[in-house]
């Protein structure tokens, strides 16, 4: 079968190309890299040629306002082009909880992305993943004054980043849902309680102090960005991942 991997040189992308090629089928990565314009439409057509099964892993290029445009017209563009390439599975990577959270603009953005999919022409599917372990470091970046990391207590369910490319090539090469599938990691933490642990794996003396006015999540409350119910949990334990990271 073949797939295109939009975003496919990207931290998931390109695990997902490499995956798929193992399982033996023809995964080809698209993006700016190799041609590929989601905003022009340039090198769609050519890119989806002989295409079954479209999976959209592009990202925005900023956080801000500005991502509702790149959605919007990213997936108008690709939508059309998978029409016209006879695609039979569209597949876009988003976020647990995404709807919930409408004060944060790419939270919009990802929710606009979601609708935009159920409403195509399409057979489709979304994988939402909660955060990824490997964000932490952005985390830190966003929130960190010298000594100090100043941190909210938002509960979250992070989840490896090798956890989301195994349930997005399982839904990628299954049947389209046709709905969502939530995947996420097996532990809740708070987030502050999320740095301590890991600048502690580090041996990094910088104190994480609770301020829940710190950050992009300071805006989240209650447990909408962990695993409901329905959640597939993945197997991988933070505190493992951070021995081996």
């Amino acid at each position: 079968m073949k797939f295109a991997v939009i975003g496919g040189t990207g931290r998931i992308g390109s695990q997902v190309v490499r995956k798929l090629t193992a399982a033996g089928h023809e995964a080809v990565p698209a993006a700016p890299s190799t041609g590929v314009d989601l905003i022009t439409g340039k090198g769609l057509d050519r890119a989806l040629e002989g295409v079954y099964v479209v999976v959209n892993l592009a990202n925005s290029p900023t956080f801000d306002e500005a991502s509702l445009d790149f959605f919007r017209t990213s997936m108008h563009n690709l939508l059309a082009a998978g029409e016209r390439a006879g695609v039979r599975h569209q597949v876009v990577l988003s976020i647990v909880g995404v709807d919930q959270v409408p004060q944060l603009d790419y939270y919009r953005a990802k929710t606009l992305q979601e609708d935009l999919l159920r409403q195509g022409p399409t057979p489709y599917s979304i994988v939402r993943a909660t955060q990824f372990f490997e964000f932490m470091d952005a985390v830190f970046a966003d929130t960190s004054d010298g000594d100090t990391v100043r941190l909210p207590a938002t509960r979250l369910q992070p989840i490896a980043a090798a956890d989301v490319v195994d349930a997005v090539v399982e839904v990628s090469t299954g049947t389209p849902l046709q709905g969502i599938r939530n995947v996420a990691g097996p532990d809740v933490f708070p987030l502050d309680e999320l740095g301590r642990l890991t600048l502690a794996a580090r041996h990094d003396t910088r104190t994480v102090v609770t301020d829940d006015k710190a950050g992009m999540f300071a805006v989240v409350t209650g447990d909408v960005l962990t695993a409901g119910p329905d959640a597939h949990l993945a197997s991988t334990h933070y505190q493992d991942w951070l021995q081996n990271a």
